[in-house]
Order: C-alpha cells, then sequence, then structure tokens
C-alpha cells in the first residue's frame, strides 16, 4: 500500500505546533508496518533544505487564476527521516522561511495543493491513499472529486486529519478563479458562512476525517469554531485516532540536548542532576518542586491566564515552588508574563520565545509540566513530559483528558481540573505541590510515566487499519 502525506509542516524541516510532529513520525512508523509512506510539503528557505541534497524530481508549471506559476519537486535523496520526503517549490510562494503569517497565505497554499495535484497527476502508479492534514491541503478531497481536471485521481481515498479545528483556511469567494474548472452544482460544498471554507470543504468530501484525540472528535460536536452542525452531520465519516510521539527523539537514555541520560531505574539520580543544571541557569532553589509550562503564548492554551495564577499560588498561597515559562504569542500575554519576574525574582522566570533544546532541558529537569489549554486536540507536551519522567497537570479537555489520569484515580499519575480559571490552576499548582512533598509517591510516579506506552506503534497500526477499510470499500 501506498500512501502519501500532504502537509504544510514536517518535524524537523518546519514545526509551528503538533501538526510538524505528527507528519515527520508517523510516516515513519507506517513505514516500520509495510506501509509505504511518503510525505509532500511546501519548500521552505531552511537549515535542513540547506544541509541536505535534494534531486529534481519534477517541474511543471500551474495556473491560478491569471497566474502562471512555474514549480518544482525535489526528493530529499537519502530519505534521512526514514521516508521518502518531497518539497514543492514555487519562485515567490514556497522559498521563503516562515511557515505562517504571510500576506499572501491564501495564494501560498492554495498553489502548494495545486502543485501536488499536479505531480500526482503524472504518476505511473498512483497512490492507494491521499492523506491531507489540516485547512492547508483543505481543497484536495474537494477537487479530486469534483474538478474535471482531476478526475482520473476521483478513485483514490483520501483521509483529512484535523490537527486543530480553531484555524479553517478561509477565502474569499472573490479568489474562486485560483481554482480550476470545478462542478458549478458543486459550490455548496465549498461555502460555510459566506466564504470558501478549506477545513470545512475537506470534512464535506473526504471518505474520512480523524481526529487527533477520540475526546476532541466528540468535542468538535458541540465547539468546533462554527462548525458544530457541520460536524454533527458529517460525524458517520469521522474516527478519533490518539497521536504518538517519536520515542527514538524524545528518549532521556540518549538526547543529545539534555546534560544528564537516565532510564526508570535511575531515573531520581538522573532527575535530580537535570533539574540541578537547570535551576543553576535560571537561578531557582533546587529543593523546591519546579512547574515548567511551554507553549504558545495564546488564549486557546490557557496562557492568559497564567499571571493571575502565579499571582495567587505566591500571595496568596504562598507555595513555595519555581515557575518557569518557555513559549511566544501574543504580546500582551508575554508582556504579563515577562513583568512578573519583578514580582518573584527567586521564584519565576519566563523565557520570551522558542529554543528546542532548552525544552528539552525543562522536560528532564522538571517536576511538573503545566498545560491549562481551552483547547487540546491532542496535545503532545504532556506525553514528552511524561516520557521524562514529568508529572503532567491539566486541564480536563481534549487529548489531555484521554491521556492523562488524575492522582485521585485508581492507576492515576497526574493532575487534573476542569475549569478555565486562575483559581483552578492554583489549586491545580498546590495539589502537585502538596504530591511532591510525599517523595516516595513522587518518585514512584516519575518512574510509572516513564514506562507508559505513548509511542506511535499503535496509534500508526490504527491509521493502517483505517486505510485497509478504505481500500476494500474502493
Amino acid at each position: 500500500m501506498n500512501v502519501i502525506h500532504i502537509s504544510a509542516e514536517c518535524y524537523p524541516v518546519a514545526k509551528v505546533g503538533g501538526l510538524g510532529d505528527v507528519v515527520g513520525a508517523l510516516p515513519k512508523y507506517q513505514q516500520a508496518e509495510g506501509i509505504m509512506s511518503m510525505v509532500v510539503m511546501p519548500y521552505y528557505d531552511r537549515p535542513f533544505i540547506h544541509e541536505h541534497t535534494l534531486t529534481l524530481v519534477f517541474e511543471s508549471q500551474l495556473r491560478m487564476g491569471p497566474m502562471l506559476l512555474p514549480f518544482q519537486v525535489f526528493k530529499e535523496e537519502h530519505d534521512t527521516l526514514g521516508f521518502p520526503l518531497h518539497f514543492v517549490r514555487i519562485p515567490g510562494l514556497l522559498d521563503r522561511p516562515a511557515v505562517y503569517s504571510y500576506s499572501d497565505e491564501t495564494e501560498q497554499f492554495v498553489a502548494f495543493q495545486l502543485a501536488v495535484l499536479e505531480w500526482i497527476s503524472q504518476f505511473n502508479s498512483k497512490p492507494d491513499i491521499i492523506h491531507c492534514h489540516d485547512h492547508h491541503t483543505g481543497l484536495i478531497p474537494f477537487l479530486v472529486n469534483h474538478s474535471a481536471r482531476y478526475t482520473h485521481l476521483k478513485n483514490i481515498p483520501t483521509v483529512f486529519t484535523i490537527h486543530n479545528a480553531e484555524y479553517q483556511g478561509w477565502i474569499d469567494w472573490s479568489k474562486f478563479n485560483y481554482l480550476p474548472e470545478v462542478d458549478p452544482t458543486k459550490l455548496g460544498l465549498l461555502d460555510w458562512n459566506g466564504c470558501i471554507n478549506s477545513l470545512a470543504a475537506a470534512v464535506k468530501c473526504c471518505w474520512r476525517y480523524t481526529t487527533v484525540s477520540p475526546s476532541y472528535l466528540e468535542e468538535l460536536l458541540v465547539n468546533a469554531n462554527g462548525l458544530q452542525d457541520l460536524f454533527r452531520m458529517e460525524q458517520g465519516k469521522g474516527h478519533g485516532i490518539i497521536n504518538g510521539i517519536d520515542t527514538e527523539i524524545w528518549n532521556p537514555q540518549k538526547d543529545e540536548m539534555i546534560p544528564f541520560h537516565y532510564n526508570p531505574e535511575n531515573i531520581n539520580k538522573g532527575k535530580v542532576a537535570n533539574k540541578k543544571e537547570l535551576c543553576k541557569e535560571f537561578g531557582f532553589t533546587q529543593s523546591r518542586p519546579l512547574i515548567a509550562f511551554i507553549g504558545r503564548l495564546v488564549g486557546e492554551k490557557g496562557a492568559d491566564l497564567l499571571s493571575a495564577a502565579i499571582h495567587i499560588i505566591f500571595t496568596e498561597l504562598k507555595l513555595k515552588a519555581n515557575i518557569l515559562i518557555l513559549g511566544s504569542g501574543e504580546k500582551n500575554i508575554e508582556e504579563s508574563l515577562t513583568e512578573l519576574k519583578a514580582n518573584f525574582p527567586k521564584e519565576y522566570h519566563s523565557f520570551i520565545g522558542y529554543d528546542e533544546s532548552l525544552s528539552h532541558r525543562i522536560y528532564a529537569g522538571a517536576d511538573f509540566i503545566l498545560m491549562p489549554s481551552r483547547v487540546e486536540p491532542c496535545g503532545l507536551n504532556q506525553l514528552y513530559a511524561m516520557r521524562y519522567g514529568t508529572i503532567p497537570i491539566v486541564r480536563n479537555t481534549g487529548g489531555l483528558k484521554d491521556t492523562v489520569l488524575d492522582i485521585s484515580e485508581d492507576e492515576g499519575y497526574g493532575v487534573k481540573f476542569d475549569h478555565e480559571s486562575p483559581a483552578a490552576i492554583a489549586d491545580a499548582l498546590a495539589r502537585a505541590v502538596e504530591l511532591c512533598a510525599n517523595t516516595t509517591q513522587s518518585r514512584l510516579l516519575k518512574k510509572k510515566i516513564m514506562g507508559l506506552d505513548f509511542s506511535w506503534n499503535r496509534s500508526a497500526r490504527q491509521y493502517i487499519s483505517l486505510y485497509k477499510d478504505l481500500n476494500n470499500y474502493a
């Protein structure tokens, strides 16, 4: 079976969030299961591109409205990531350093999708599955079904994975002419609330859609940034498959980004050594519990609640703990978290920006990882943290709900809370600090969570089972 994954991100080439992690790992694990799984993504002016050998495998041109755009497809020659990786390059659109944030993002990703379809169209052997990821590829299921230009691809099953339904790829109808000729009776499949909605079109037109956790699949029926009715109508096509993590990359026994390696048997020694280095780096008292937040500083992640919650734990609850924030995002949130340093210079530090190496050192050295998300389709940080023996403190939503059991439950190993408020976060942190005071329980939990299996093996097999069912149906 041959599967082609189409995505805007793929770690380590280009990663903004969980999408990049998934697309950088799932194909490798599918390959290990005997599936020929490949990835095609935009070409970015980034270090990976320049540090690896690329071979030109196809070049042509595409028409997008009044524009005739030349494009090239390159293959990374040595399958360094464990699977064939291809890049679409379009001068002026798909050859820039950033993944998102350009003013012509609509043109960028429409052109990417059209180029991919032009390339697939000339394959001698068509793929068995076209697997699209997020709204940047959401027009493909519509086009292969309803554009005469791609009729020959119509019988290939399309799978669409929703990594985050908050972002939907809205396109004004004035840019409809960017698309090739389509069946005019099917234009309603593109529309949602008066604009072209790429994610909605994909859900309507794909053979099956998946979410990155079972709980997120259910949550979309009631909270999907305006698409709740659509998900209720199409729920028969939906499957929730929890994400995994690449246990070769996220491995404290050989992670080159952390100072001291360790395994479940010597976790206490290893965590203490890494925590000592981390506390030295940020001026913390090592004997206190170290609680970390890693992620985008946006409301979706609950980051706007952090400043008030930190005030509560230090001024009202008087907790003896250290807090470390790593992330970037909305300027007002960044500023509020930066200003806290003056109030709590010995207990608190924030690093505004992103540093991959620092994130690994935090997972290895922190006692707890905090994830107060309002929306968390799957969440990977809690899985990375547990792999490093760092106990998760999470809001009970989405994939966090599916992957963390509260310590009050049988076999529980984390701290969970329900409400979106600074007070709820502060109460959860107080529970965590109390847990840390029980040294024996804390050590046992850290060892336990290192042994939990959140690898991609099981999830990869679930995707393969879905593919096979679709191929039988086709």
